[in-house]
């Protein structure tokens, strides 16, 4: 039931599932899911008929939260909705990495603790303890202690996503958030592939703060979370 003819952005939940992350993937029928403590987000086709929704919650099992990410497909009125916030998708349009000054560390499975820590204090988006599997991790460290991070998360076809940009309230100001992004961007396009990411509309600091860096509007998203009856 995949549109061939998709873009890989228009569905990068399951093009990531169906492709580079499968081994982070628990699928049932079309119905493709990560793995519960990776990430909450899941996807069906474009045109989900009723047993495609039963796959779905039969995969997830009941009340849990389907976060159907950007899918414009709506599920069966006996799904609750939990959530619904207005964003947009920016990509690089091409050229150099910007500019970066300032060392910055790949974490590791040994700094799983801390990123669970500072994510729980600023809040940047779904991470759980596997999150950091879905690509590379980069953070700044202050004193021995990690102040700020960002990453790489969904990876549909010839695009990487760059995600958990977030700073310790103590940090802030001093240009952490614009080093790891550069960062990212650098490793992502000497791999071949190019950068994306995400940001609620209401964010506009973040906004920002990324066309700053050289990203550009693609289009606008909705995302979309249900409960499984």
């Amino acid at each position: 039931m995949a549109d061939r003819d998709a873009h890989p952005l228009d569905d990068p939940v399951g093009a990531s599932l169906r492709g580079r992350h499968a081994h982070l993937a628990r699928r049932l029928g079309d119905a493709v899911a990560y793995r519960q403590d990776v990430a909450t987000f899941c996807s069906v086709p474009a045109d989900p008929d009723e047993r495609v929704w039963a796959d779905l919650a039969r995969l997830l099992g009941p009340g849990e939260l389907a976060d159907l990410f950007s899918l414009p497909a709506t599920p069966p009125p006996d799904w609750e909705p939990v959530f619904s916030v207005e964003g947009r998708r920016l990509i690089w349009p091409g050229g150099p990495p910007p500019a970066g000054s300032g060392e910055v560390a790949e974490l590791g499975v040994d700094s799983v603790p801390e990123m669970l820590d500072l994510v729980a204090r600023t809040r940047p988006g779904p991470f759980w303890p596997r999150t950091r599997e879905m690509g590379v991790y980069l953070g700044v460290f202050d004193g021995g202690k990690l102040v700020a991070m960002a990453g790489e998360r969904l990876r549909p076809p010839g695009w990487t996503e760059i995600s958990a940009v977030c700073t310790a309230p103590e940090a802030r100001g001093r240009g952490h958030a614009a080093r790891l992004v550069g960062a990212l961007v650098s490793r992502v396009l000497a791999r071949g592939d190019r950068p994306f990411l995400h940001v609620a509309e209401a964010n506009t600091g973040a906004i920002a703060l990324y066309e700053r860096l050289g990203f550009r509007t693609r289009g606008p998203v909705t995302f979309r979370g249900f409960r499984t009856p």
